[in-house]
C-alpha cells in the first residue's frame, strides 16, 4: 500500500467527512419531508417491572383541607392546611384569613412528616426523646398537626395544620381533614 502524504490524508478525511454529513442531513431530510418520525426503541415492560399506587384525587385533597379550614375556624382560629401525597408532594396549600406567614411551610413540613412515618406527629414527637436526631431530617416538623391518610393501613397522603395555638388543636384540625374523605 502506497503512503499516503499528510495533505493526502488530511484531504480524504474532509471528503469523509463531507460524505457523511451529507448522508446524514440527507436522512433527516427525507424524514422530515415523509413525516415520519425516527424509529422508537419500545419496551415491553411486565407487570414484574411495575408498581401501582393509591392517592387522593386534587378533588379528595382539596375538600380534606377545606374540612380541615372550616373545623379551625368554627373554633375561632387562623390556620394554614396542607394536603401531601405519598411522596410529600404538596397537592393543595390553603392559607386562611388572618393565618400567620410562618404556618403555610409549618403546615406542608407537618403534612411530611406524617406521611413520611404514617403516624400522627403528636405520635412522633414522643419518638424524639430516644432519637433526637430525627428532627434533623430535612423537611420535617415534629409538632402536633400532622396526621397520615391511610388505604389498606398504609400511607397514601397527610393533612397538615399550623397556626393555632397548640399543636393539639392543629392535630385535631387535621384529623378532621383526614375525617372529612370518609363521608
Amino acid at each position: 500500500m502506497k503512503k499516503m502524504s499528510p495533505r493526502s490524508r488530511v484531504l480524504t478525511g474532509a471528503v469523509a467527512v463531507a460524505a457523511l454529513a451529507a448522508g446524514t442531513l440527507g436522512a433527516v431530510s427525507a424524514s422530515a419531508e415523509t413525516g415520519q418520525a425516527p424509529a422508537v426503541v419500545r419496551a415491553d415492560a411486565s407487570n414484574r417491572n411495575l408498581t401501582e399506587t393509591t392517592g387522593l384525587t386534587v378533588e379528595a385533597a382539596t375538600r380534606a383541607a377545606q374540612a380541615a379550614l372550616d373545623a379551625a375556624q368554627k373554633n375561632g382560629q387562623h390556620v394554614s392546611v396542607a394536603v401531601v401525597d405519598r411522596d410529600g408532594v404538596t397537592r393543595v396549600l390553603l392559607k386562611g384569613d388572618g393565618a400567620g406567614p410562618q404556618s403555610p411551610e409549618s403546615a406542608e413540613r407537618k403534612a411530611f412528616t406524617a406521611v413520611s412515618w404514617n403516624a400522627p406527629t403528636s405520635e412522633l414527637v414522643k419518638r424524639l426523646a430516644t432519637a433526637p436526631n430525627l428532627k434533623d431530617i430535612p423537611g420535617t416538623l415534629f409538632l402536633g398537626g400532622g396526621a397520615p391518610v391511610q388505604a389498606k393501613g398504609a400511607p397514601i397522603a397527610a393533612v397538615g395544620v399550623a397556626g393555632a395555638p397548640s399543636g393539639d388543636l392543629d392535630e385535631q384540625f387535621a384529623q378532621a381533614g383526614v375525617a372529612a374523605l370518609g363521608r
